[in-house]
C-alpha cells in the first residue's frame, strides 16, 4: 500500500483508502487531497511524488499548477466586487473598460465573461508566442476582436481568455492585477497558499507537471482539431498564442511568474477546501467573510447548459463555476459549485452538505471535466457523511 500522509478523520478513512488505491494502480505520481466540513478540516493528505523520476517526495508544502481550477478562485474575486458594491454583472464591460466597446461590443455585460456566453474563446488575429505572458497585448487584443457568436446566443468554454477578460475588469475597478487581488483579499486573511503570478522563492516546492497521454479513439481529442483546422475558433482558443500548446510550458519559471487567472494557479488541496469549504457554509469562516449567500446563489445558479462551441461536449455553468450534470458531478447535491482543471485538479463547494473540496495532482489525464480519479474521491467522501 502506498505512503500516504497527513491527517484524516476516522470517519474519513474510506477517502483516504481510495487514494492510497489509486498510487498503487499507478495513476498517480503525486497528489493531495482535502475536505472541510462546516468550515473544519476533516482531511488532509497527500503522497507519491513532486517529479516523474519520483526522486522528490509530495510533502505538506508541496504546491503544484492546477490549471483552470484557478478559474473558481478568479471567479470568487470577481463576486467580492460585487458584494462590496463595486461591480455591477449587468452592466456593459465597456463601462469599466471603455476600450472593450470595440467591434460591437458595447452592450456587452459582465455576467457573460463569467458564463462563457461572450463569444471570445479565442483572439481572431495571430498572436507572437510571448504575447501570452503580456498582459496589456492580450487585453488589448480581446478588446478589437469581434465575438465569435452573438453574445449570450450560446457558450462556449473561454479556456485561456476567461482570465484575461475577468481579470482586467478586476483590475480596472481595483487597480490591482488580478494575482495581488486574490493575495490581499483570499490568500492573506485566509491563510491559502494560492498563488497567480508565482514568486521565484516557491519554486523549489512545486510539483513538476506529467503531460497526459493522447486521448484513446472515441474520446474528445481538441488537438486534433488545432492541426486539421489552424484558423478555426476552437484551434485559436487552444493555441493563439501559439505558446500555449508547448510541451513543458508548465514548468518553467516564465509560466510560473507570469499571471493567467484562468491557468496558472498554484496551490495545494487544503486550500482549495479551505476556500470552497467558507463558500459552502454561507460564505464565512473564523470570523473572515469570503461571499454573501447572495454571490454564492448567482455561483451555483445555472447561466448556460448544453452543447459547448469550444469544448463539443456539453457543459453547464453559473457565473464563473463549473456545475454537476450527468457524466461530470460535483456529488449528490444539486446546488454544488466549483471548477476542474486540466489534467484532473478540483475543487468545489457543495452548500447542502456544507463540504468545501480541494484535489490536485501532476500526472496528467487526457479526459475533459471530471477525472475519473476524483470522481472515486468524492464518491468516497460522500459514503463518508
Amino acid at each position: 500500500m502506498a505512503k500516504i500522509e497527513g491527517t484524516c478523520d476516522r470517519k474519513f478513512e474510506r477517502v483516504q483508502k481510495v487514494f492510497a488505491q489509486a498510487f498503487d494502480d499507478a495513476k498517480e505520481v503525486g497528489a493531495a487531497v482535502a475536505v472541510t466540513i462546516d468550515g473544519k478540516p476533516v482531511l488532509d493528505i497527500w503522497g507519491g511524488h513532486t517529479d516523474k523520476a519520483k526522486t522528490k517526495p509530495w510533502t505538506r508544502d508541496t504546491i503544484v499548477n492546477v490549471y483552470s481550477t484557478t478559474k473558481g478562485l478568479t471567479a470568487i474575486c470577481a463576486h467580492r466586487l460585487v458584494d462590496q458594491g463595486l461591480l455591477d454583472l449587468d452592466a456593459p464591460v465597456a463601462s469599466y473598460w471603455p476600450e472593450f466597446a470595440q467591434a460591437g461590443k458595447a452592450k456587452l455585460p459582465v455576467r457573460y465573461l463569467l458564463s462563457h456566453q461572450a463569444g471570445l474563446p479565442a483572439v481572431r488575429k495571430p498572436l507572437q508566442p510571448d504575447d501570452l505572458f503580456n498582459w496589456d497585448t492580450m487585453c488589448s487584443a480581446l478588446a478589437e476582436t469581434e465575438p465569435w457568436w452573438t453574445p449570450g446566443a450560446k457558450h462556449g468554454y473561454h479556456a485561456i481568455t476567461y482570465g484575461w477578460l475577468v481579470g482586467e475588469v478586476i483590475r480596472r475597478i481595483t487597480g490591482k492585477s488580478p494575482g495581488t487581488y486574490l493575495r490581499d483579499e483570499l490568500a492573506a486573511p485566509l491563510g491559502l497558499d494560492f498563488h497567480i503570478g508565482l514568486d521565484a522563492k516557491h519554486d523549489g516546492r512545486v510539483a513538476e507537471m506529467i503531460a497526459a497521454p493522447p486521448p484513446a479513439p472515441g474520446q474528445p481529442n481538441l488537438f486534433e482539431e488545432t492541426v486539421k483546422n489552424p484558423e478555426s475558433m476552437v484551434a485559436k482558443a487552444l493555441n493563439n498564442p501559439p505558446m500555449m500548446l508547448s510541451p513543458g510550458l508548465v514548468n518553467t519559471r516564465k509560466w510560473r511568474a507570469c499571471e493567467l487567472p484562468a491557468a496558472n494557479g498554484h496551490t495545494n488541496a487544503r486550500s482549495l477546501a479551505r476556500v470552497y469549504g467558507a463558500v459552502s457554509r454561507g460564505g464565512e469562516v473564523d470570523g473572515y467573510r469570503v461571499l454573501t449567500p447572495a454571490s454564492i446563489a448567482r455561483g451555483y445558479t445555472e447561466q448556460a447548459r448544453g452543447p459547448d462551441a469550444v469544448l463539443q461536449l456539453s457543459t453547464r455553468f453559473g457565473l464563473g463555476f463549473m456545475l454537476s450534470q450527468p457524466g461530470a458531478s460535483l456529488g449528490p447535491n444539486p446546488r454544488a459549485f466549483g471548477h476542474p482543471g486540466a489534467g484532473g485538479s478540483l475543487g468545489f463547494a457543495d452548500p447542502d452538505a456544507r463540504v468545501g473540496f480541494g484535489y490536485v495532482m501532476n500526472k496528467m489525464e487526457s479526459g475533459i471535466l471530471i477525472d475519473p480519479r476524483v470522481s472515486a474521491l468524492i464518491d468516497a467522501v460522500y459514503a463518508s457523511l
